[in-house]
């Protein structure tokens, strides 16, 4: 380690940093030999990955069973380290560990039960996952048995296609939309495997062709009538429309688990009435803005005259780009944050397709890009219209350092140097709490300039309170869809177009579990708490908070608080951190 130091020190002129600078210092660069939990962290999240890219399949009882026994063998690892021997930081990860197998193992049994619920609807599949799993680890193919499997998976879905409509013939409500839903997103997982199946023999074993040409043929026909059947009978899905939105709420048990793992020690329904006080908060400065712009506390006026300032066709990456460097000159005037050059450097802007504004109506960050709505030519004149006003200015101006710096760019930047080995303890809480708290730093900083400004930035923090409100209401099946898109209308001030996009995200989306959207302002507030614990009770500086949270890597907001308060942690630790002021 040493020869390493003193190489970074004599390379640092010609790579321009030195040992001690903003970008890489000394203790940074030796901190990660103190933690002797790094390296068990850095297997175990190796060999998850692997696990899961050789069994992963739907309706698979292979992969529960072998990731079942995983979590227990890593238990009996995490059992055998010496706890109180560990520094701060292995504390830390031992304690994340142990609470990412026990959170696993808690998804893979609500994953067992859910799988089978939807053999209800899909029975055969449970064999199609079945003829794959087989010839991956090189069972040997009987081709005859093949076709007899074929034949049964057919009539299996036959005959669930018969019962399913003649119980629609008696009633719609005889068949729960969500399973069905449900059934469909699993039979699109399986599609690549059983393909993969079929191509491995057919061809290639001549008599695996001989014995499944006419079977196969005749599955894959009916596999795709019942698909049309329940996306169009009984998902009502009509071509050339959009399809109705259909979620599959998790229900309270899981909530409470998925919260615990994610060191969230309050209910769902203590969540919820957050959400309508932080609204409320927005709704009185709304007014306030609203007088300002000479319109008394009409908020949805002054919202509307917001939405009008919009830039021309064209302008609009040009726009973003002036703004995200305006956010960045503020936050060095204000040494709020160390920026490192190179973070500065490689970031740029693309327009968005008219496809991906289905799902997301306004911006988002990946991989160094920052991604921008904006009306397409495809689009009709009533969409282009509505698309100018969604993404106008002030909205516009809200979100970009949100997106980039000081937000997921920032983070991205530093999470992929920094303490990388906590990968697998990645939360949303964390990673939209971080860019959600910026966006509260500077209101509280007068970044704002104007009072559509003010606007711009109320809209986008008064969504984020909705999206703990719906989020969860849906969930815990107190909300419909529908009724989740009024709420974005009429109490934060969204476009029908843009709030229809924003549920469909929230209900429908494989990529964000049920607590990402409350994880905007819920982690939000977490920071906002410990700023306010750490910074304005003067024990750092604004630069050496934010600094020391984006090098201990994506974890509970809590564990970031027990690093920089040093916390006596046990290995019996549970999250109690009550972080909300009333």
């Amino acid at each position: 380690m040493m020869r390493w130091l003193v190489w970074v020190c004599l390379a640092a002129p010609f790579f321009g940093f030195s040992a001690g600078s903003d970008d890489v210092s000394a203790a940074a660069l030796t901190r990660a030999s103190d933690n002797v939990m790094e390296p068990l962290v850095r297997r175990f999240s190796t060999d998850l990955h692997d696990l899961n890219e050789f069994y992963d399949m739907p309706m698979s009882s292979v992969y529960l069973e072998r990731l079942g026994r995983f979590m227990d063998e890593w238990r009996a690892v995490l059992d055998k380290v010496d706890f109180e021997s560990l520094n701060q930081s292995g504390r830390i990860d031992w304690i994340l560990l142990r609470n990412k197998l026990t959170n696993e193992s808690l998804r893979l049994a609500e994953r067992a039960k859910r799988e089978e619920e939807v053999k209800t609807v899909i029975p055969f599949a449970v064999t199609m996952a079945a003829l794959e799993e087989n010839r991956r680890v090189m069972k040997p193919l009987d081709p005859r048995q093949a076709a007899e499997h074929l034949d049964t998976m057919k009539r299996q879905l036959d005959e669930v296609s018969a019962e399913l409509a003649d119980r629609l013939k008696k009633s719609e409500d005889e068949i729960s939309k969500p399973l069905v839903r449900r059934a469909l997103v699993t039979l699109g997982q399986l599609r690549g495997p059983f393909r993969q199946w079929q191509s491995f023999y057919q061809g290639y074993d001549p008599v695996f062709t001989w014995w499944t040409a006419k079977p196969l043929a005749a599955f894959q026909e009916s596999l795709k009538k019942y698909s049309q059947f329940l996306s169009t009978k009984v998902l009502k899905q009509k071509p050339g429309q959009a399809p109705p939105i259909v979620g599959d709420p998790i229900g309270s048990e899981a909530f409470r688990d998925e919260l615990n793992y994610q060191m969230i020690p309050y209910t769902p329904e203590e969540l919820i009435e957050i959400g309508y006080k932080e609204l409320a908060w927005c709704k009185a400065e709304m007014k306030k803005a609203a007088g300002e712009m000479g319109l008394g506390e009409d908020w949805q006026a002054a919202m509307e005259k917001t939405r009008q300032d919009h830039v021309t066709p064209g302008q609009q990456d040009e726009s973003i780009y002036a703004m995200a460097l305006e956010a960045v000159d503020f936050l060095e005037k204000n040494e709020l944050v160390t920026i490192p050059a190179l973070a500065k450097e490689i970031w740029e802007v693309r327009m968005m397709s008219l496809r991906s504004q289905d799902f997301t109506p306004f911006f988002y960050y990946s991989e160094r890009h920052i991604a921008v709505a904006y009306p397409t030519e495809e689009m009709d004149h009533a969409r282009k219209e509505m698309s100018l006003r969604a993404n106008n200015k002030h909205f516009s101006r809200a979100v970009v350092h949100h997106e980039l710096i000081p937000g997921h760019h920032l983070q991205y930047y530093m999470n992929s140097r920094y303490n990388t080995h906590r990968k697998p303890f990645r939360t949303s809480f964390w990673g939209e709490g971080w860019a959600l708290y910026w966006e509260m730093l500077l209101w509280d900083l007068n970044f704002q300039k104007s009072p559509m400004n003010k606007m711009g930035m109320l809209f986008w923090r008064a969504h984020r309170c909705a999206r703990i409100i719906v989020s969860l209401s849906f969930h815990l099946e107190r909300m419909k869809p529908d009724e989740m898109i009024d709420f974005l209308i009429d109490e934060v001030g969204h476009e029908r177009d843009s709030a229809t996009a924003e549920v469909r995200r929230f209900v429908e989306s494989p990529h964000y579990g049920p607590l990402y959207q409350c994880a905007y302002m819920v982690g939000g507030l977490q920071f906002r708490a410990l700023h306010k614990e750490l910074v304005q009770s003067g024990k750092m500086t604004d630069r050496e908070f934010h600094d020391a949270i984006l090098r201990e890597g994506r974890i509970p907001v809590e564990m970031v608080r027990a690093l920089l308060t040093n916390q006596k942690l046990t290995k019996d630790f549970t999250t109690r951190w009550r972080f909300y002021e009333k």
